[in-house]
């Protein structure tokens, strides 16, 4: 009975989360010509979820619910994000959209950690998901850095909100790393594939986790040449949900400690399981070269 009035829960809240979404999507549809595959996707999912909240309590199932509707809103999310990457994030609006992209794709996090049925994260969402929620949300704050750090005013204004946004970008992608534990490698286990194992040994599963470890490393570049000295103000920007850290932000993070370390794991995986495929060193070497001679 307890499980059935959790479910239900599950159920209102998700369906509430589904319908904000929905109208959130539509003008989206309609600006894109309805055409576009992801946010087609993305209603398919939210319809599909409005359907599945209105059964019985007897066959609702919290993860099915919560699982659907964060595809729904990585779909949705995605069509969003590039579209501020074709508009190069315009100043005076990119900030509060990046904000409110961001606080879209920490809900179902939320909505796990109010529900009583599961006490990980993971045990609702799985791993994958759950790497695809920090991966998207690290990667959109290495985008907006990204621009800010190019742009000349990037350079001078709000290094607070450039620092916080780098810290919380960093702590994403960092965290996207702990849902699955790396293969360990001993003498009793053989290997057919010594490269493919390599890689599951550094908790490499795939290229994206590969180049969260070099948007890491970029991100730590810039943290290090134009925020070292900045301490933390009033931003008008909270990037903090699930995965960042109250006592990380408090603390200046060790941009060039955490910088060195994940570039050589970049480089070392680049220049060894996967040499020869094409993955680019050059602007790692550069970086870590700037952190051995920087004197901050």
């Amino acid at each position: 009975m307890a499980a059935v009035r959790e479910g239900t829960y599950v159920a209102d809240l998700v369906g509430g989360l589904g319908e904000r979404a929905l109208a959130r999507l539509l003008p989206l549809r309609d600006a894109a010509g309805g055409d576009d595959i992801f946010l087609i996707q993305a209603s398919t999912s939210l319809e599909k979820l409005k359907i599945l909240c209105k059964e019985d309590e007897e066959n609702v199932n919290p993860s099915t619910l919560i699982k659907l509707y964060t595809q729904a809103i990585l779909d949705m999310t995605y069509f969003e994000e590039n579209k501020l990457v074709d508009e190069d994030f315009p100043e005076d609006t990119s900030l509060q959209k990046v904000k409110e992209l961001i606080a879209i794709l920490s809900e179902p996090e939320v909505v796990v950690k109010e529900s009583s049925l599961h006490p990980k994260h993971s045990d609702m969402l799985g791993p994958e998901l759950l790497e695809c929620l920090y991966w998207r949300r690290g990667a959109l704050l290495y985008m907006y850095c990204h621009t800010v750090t190019a742009r000349e005013e990037g350079q001078s204004k709000k290094r607070d909100v450039l620092k916080k946004c780098l810290i919380d970008g960093i702590s994403y992608l960092l965290k996207m790393f702990t849902f699955r534990c790396p293969l360990h490698l001993n003498e009793e286990v053989s290997f057919q594939d010594t490269d493919t194992a390599k890689l599951l040994s550094e908790g490499i599963f795939s290229d994206t986790h590969l180049l969260a470890t070099m948007y890491t490393g970029e991100m730590c570049y810039w943290g290090l040449k134009y925020c070292v000295n900045e301490e933390p103000e009033n931003c008008d920007i909270d990037t903090n949900g699930p995965g960042t850290s109250s006592t990380l932000l408090k603390e200046s993070l060790e941009f060039r400690e955490i910088g060195e370390k994940i570039l050589r794991k970049y480089i070392s995986i680049c220049e060894g399981p996967l040499k020869g495929q094409a993955w680019n060193t050059t602007n790692a070497k550069k970086i870590l070269n700037f952190f051995q001679h920087c004197h901050h």
